[in-house]
């Protein structure tokens, strides 16, 4: 997978306007958690560019708590950890946290925004 590090409040807006055009993933997460982890481990193994051709950003909680808070605002979420999100046209659609994280789903939701752009 090719991560975009967020690291600065601005790429919130960047982000946004990307998901307008198509649909990006956000994971949330916490480098001194196992769960966190695994979850992140698992979604990069199952990870197939060709099927999910969408760009992804990542962010580090610890270091950048201030942004992880201000995406529970922004997007009126409960901050989770570890959390994805699928934000489509500046909205969150999809968001699962923990075990609950699998490229199954998120695949799916993805497919079922491209359906409907045609």
């Amino acid at each position: 997978m090719e991560w975009i590090e967020i690291i600065s409040a601005e790429q919130l807006n960047e982000l946004k306007a990307t998901s307008n055009q198509n649909p990006v993933l956000v994971f949330k997460h916490s480098t001194t958690c196992s769960i966190s982890k695994t979850s992140l481990n698992r979604l990069e193994r199952n990870w197939l560019p060709t099927e999910m051709p969408i760009k992804t950003y990542y962010l580090d909680l610890l270091n950048y708590r201030a942004i992880s808070n201000q995406i529970a605002t922004d997007f009126n979420i409960e901050h989770q950890s570890p959390q994805v999100l699928l934000i489509n046209k500046g909205q969150v659609v999809f968001n699962a946290t923990h075990f609950d994280i699998n490229y199954s789903d998120l695949k799916n939701e993805v497919v079922k925004i491209s359906a409907s752009k045609n």
